[in-house]
């Protein structure tokens, strides 16, 4: 399953489109009701962005999944954010136009709205923000942009990849010729042959890392080098190749990488959680070692100085960000991460001495 770190979890147990928005003024620890607000139209989109304003709103956007206009001359396809790929390529495949692949894209999430926000990697390994043409999205303050390459362009970019936390999209025109190519280019990803041996039913963790392709062997024998030395089972390693793109102002596909996927037991229990943290935070530290990086969808282990080596445009996209939404009212659990791990500070662990 792919990780979820992009938006908030919704109301509904679908990954359809949930933003929470916390008006200048509140605290988000403190307990208060939060009321859900059920949008399927621009209107309601609009209405409930402002009803943002007085209170905390966590939006339900699963119902805005309509394809809204085709344009065969043109070759592009409207449809509103929280349209399912699957539901897309049974609309194309009906008027003969063949993009099945991206109704089993394995890492990337399962609405156009939330890939293109995480600028997911396609069935070919590039990322999706590519086949985009224009989005129409509302500021924090419930005003309806259109922005494409030409208008809105910074727009634009700050929102391919940038998590939700730009504006909450409204629809998606993607380019047909693109997605098809897309799809007629399908990678299929490497899984890696693990030795056999005793594996107990328990639970999965789960970590991604970025490698340049020359760095992916020794990676590699990092990686079960690794396992070895902490004593976990490895239950899967599965290779994906992904495409560079300069679409996205957050990007996480800077060139083209290898993305390691490292499956491993773990078990129940505080100290294995604990023993599971440490060995993704050592999975990361290793390919960053190779000259790697990571998915910036995914913040769980990654430090200050590592998120910023990694992605040295960081400090520019909060910086954006808060020029479009001062009063950060726009808000989801990716960036309360990401502004928690850029407010820590490296500090020394001292001993005191005993005796």
């Amino acid at each position: 399953m792919p990780q979820k770190n992009g938006w908030t979890s919704p109301a509904t147990e679908t990954d359809m489109l949930a933003t929470l928005m916390l008006p200048a003024g509140i605290d988000p620890t403190s307990p208060q009701r939060t009321p859900t607000v059920r949008v399927r139209s621009a209107d309601d989109l609009r209405n409930a962005l402002r009803r943002g304003r007085e209170q905390s709103v966590r939006l339900d956007g699963s119902e805005m999944d309509r394809v809204l206009q085709m344009d065969e001359k043109r070759g592009l396809i409207e449809l509103q954010a929280a349209t399912p790929w699957v539901e897309l390529v049974k609309y194309l495949g009906s008027r003969r136009i063949a993009i099945d692949a991206f109704a089993r894209m394995p890492v990337a999430p399962v609405t156009v709205g939330e890939a293109v926000a995480q600028s997911a990697a396609g069935p070919d390994g590039l990322p999706v923000s590519a086949h985009v043409a224009a989005l129409a999205l509302f500021t924090p303050d419930g005003e309806l942009r259109r922005a494409d390459r030409a208008a809105y362009g910074e727009l634009f970019r700050l929102a391919l990849g940038g998590q939700g936390v730009i504006g909450v999209m409204y629809s998606v025109t993607l380019s047909i010729d693109s997605l098809r190519n897309s799809a007629a280019a399908a990678a299929v990803p490497v899984e890696l042959r693990i030795e056999a041996g005793i594996v107990l039913p328990a639970p999965e963790c789960v970590m991604e890392c970025l490698l340049p392709p020359e760095s992916l062997d020794a990676y590699l024998k990092d990686v079960r080098q690794l396992a070895e030395d902490r004593r976990i089972v490895l239950h899967a390693i599965t290779v994906r190749r992904y495409l560079p793109e300069a679409e996205s102002s957050l990007r996480w596909a800077s060139r083209e990488w290898a993305g390691v996927e490292v499956r491993f037991g773990t078990k129940n229990t505080l100290g294995a959680c604990v023993t599971s943290a440490e060995v993704r935070r050592a999975l990361l530290a290793a390919a960053l070692q190779r000259g790697g990086s990571f998915p910036i969808r995914d913040l769980r282990d990654a430090t200050r100085p590592q998120l910023e080596s990694c992605y040295p445009m960081i400090g520019a996209f909060i910086a954006n960000k808060r020029r479009g939404d001062p009063a950060e009212r726009l808000q989801n659990g990716w960036y309360r991460a990401l502004v928690a791990t850029m407010r820590s500070e490296a500090c020394a662990v001292r001993w005191a001495k005993t005796g």
